[in-house]
Order: structure tokens, then C-alpha cells, then sequence
């Protein structure tokens, strides 16, 4: 079965922060995420993660500088060996990266190698770390308008271009139906580079099962490729978060069926 993360910035926010944790283990999930970490209660997250037993799938790296401007690597860097640290302390294996919003006036060409050499440089480090870093693709076209990377195509050759094991891809399947389509078949062609998905339904980023994806038959495919990394759940729940997170959890497919 794939193996689901709940991420609990977008689902549970009835409860404080903490307290979606507890609501992640009561409904028999074995692992969350979260965004940003500057501003949370570090101490208390891990306590609750060690109480249950779960798994921190990712949360995102704090950045001080944009992958696409090479000018302010350093910036990013100083963020990422922070981000590291953090990921130490909190037992996990995964971070979230994203490229920043693209530079009109730069060539795409030049924003493109800079963030190429960028991620070189923090591969350095993710793998001193065994931490993998993972670079999101996201919509331009309703979420996130001038972000850089919104294709999943050109992610993949940055992830090719950086060419070490602890960059890969996080391929949210909600930001590339948007974009893109033809998901199953990105998926499957290119699962090596894939660190970590995330999903929500389109149109509207609710839960799956309210929208155009065919969940059961996208989750059925990513099982099928021996995936083993998490599945993220990341949606803004039209029904309830513990009705809409135990909808998903009986999505979940057996391998091979």
C-alpha cells in the first residue's frame, strides 16, 4: 500500500498545532509533515512524533536565498545547513525545496543554471547529512503565479543536471494536472527521481474523491512501481479533516491488485 503523510499546515486546523499530531495517530496514520520550521515548538513536535511512533515525512527548508538567483546562494545555503540541523533533531529524512519566483528581466536559461548549481552545491551537504532534498514543481496558474518551476519536465532535468541521490523531485499531483496531465505515465516513467508526492483533488485543492483525479487508479500505479517513499496529504478538506482523512486512507491499494 502506498504510505500516506498528513500534512497537518492544511488538515486538522480546527486543533492547536500539537494537537493534530494526536489526531494523526488516532486516526492510524504513521507519519505527518509540515511547512516551516523557524516559528514551531521544535521540542514539543518531536515529543509528540516519539510518543506515537511516526514519522516526520518533510517539512521545508527555510530560505534565506532563491535558487534562482546564484547572487544570494550563500543566503540559501546559510538556510539550509539550519534546516539540516533542524532535520537532525527532528529524526527526518526529507526536505522540501522550492525555487522561488522567476526574474522577468533574467533569461529562464540563466535562472535554470543557477538553480542547477545551487543544488549542486546543498547536494554537498544533503548527502554529508543523509537527508534527500526535494524540489517542488508548483502551478502558475491558480496557486502560485510567477514561481519558477511549474513543470515537472524541466524539474526533472535539474534533478538529472544536479545528478546526485539526495536530490530528487517532489512531484505534487495536484500542481501538475494544472499544469500538465498526463500523470500516471510521468509518474511511472520517471519514479527514480521521485522523492516524495503530494495530493490534493482539482479543481479546488480538496480532498481526493471531489474532483476530475482518478485517485484510486493514480495511488494503484505508484504502488505498483515499489515506491516507498510517503504520499503526502496535502488538501483543504471539504468534509470534516477526520472524515475527509479516513476517505483517503481507504484509497490506499494493495500492491499488485
Amino acid at each position: 500500500m502506498v504510505n500516506f503523510s498528513v500534512c497537518i499546515e492544511m488538515i486538522l486546523q480546527e486543533l492547536p498545532f500539537l494537537d493534530r499530531i494526536d489526531s494523526v495517530a488516532e486516526i492510524g496514520y504513521s507519519a505527518f509533515e509540515f511547512w516551516g520550521w523557524r516559528t514551531k515548538d521544535l521540542e514539543g513536535i518531536l515529543e509528540r512524533k516519539r510518543r506515537y511512533g511516526l514519522e516526520i515525512a518533510t517539512f521545508s527548508v527555510d530560505h534565506k536565498g532563491k535558487l534562482v538567483d546564484y547572487s544570494t546562494m550563500d543566503k540559501f545555503i546559510s538556510g539550509l545547513k539550519e534546516s539540516l540541523e533542524v532535520a537532525n533533531k527532528l529524526e527526518c529524512s526529507t526536505l522540501l525545496v522550492t525555487t522561488g519566483n522567476e526574474i522577468p528581466e533574467v533569461p529562464r536559461r540563466r535562472q535554470h543554471e543557477s538553480i542547477v548549481k545551487c543544488l549542486r552545491k546543498a547536494a554537498e551537504l544533503a548527502e554529508k547529512a543523509d537527508v534527500t532534498l526535494a524540489l517542488e514543481p508548483l502551478n502558475v496558474l491558480v496557486d502560485h503565479k510567477g514561481y519558477y518551476l511549474y513543470s515537472s519536465r524541466e524539474g526533472f532535468e535539474i534533478i538529472k543536471e544536479v545528478d546526485s541521490p539526495n536530490v530528487k523531485l517532489l512531484y505534487d499531483i495536484y500542481h501538475q494536472q494544472i499544469m500538465e496531465g498526463n500523470l500516471i505515465d510521468t509518474i511511472t516513467r520517471n519514479i527514480d527521481l521521485i522523492a516524495h508526492f503530494h495530493v490534493a483533488d482539482v479543481p479546488g485543492r480538496h480532498e481526493p474523491g471531489t474532483g476530475e483525479i482518478n485517485y484510486p487508479n493514480v495511488f494503484r500505479a505508484i504502488d505498483r512501481t515499489g515506491y516507498s517513499g510517503y504520499v503526502g496529504l496535502e488538501f483543504k478538506p471539504l468534509a470534516s479533516s477526520k472524515e475527509a482523512l479516513r476517505k483517503v486512507m481507504k484509497m490506499a491499494i494493495p500492491r499488485n491488485l
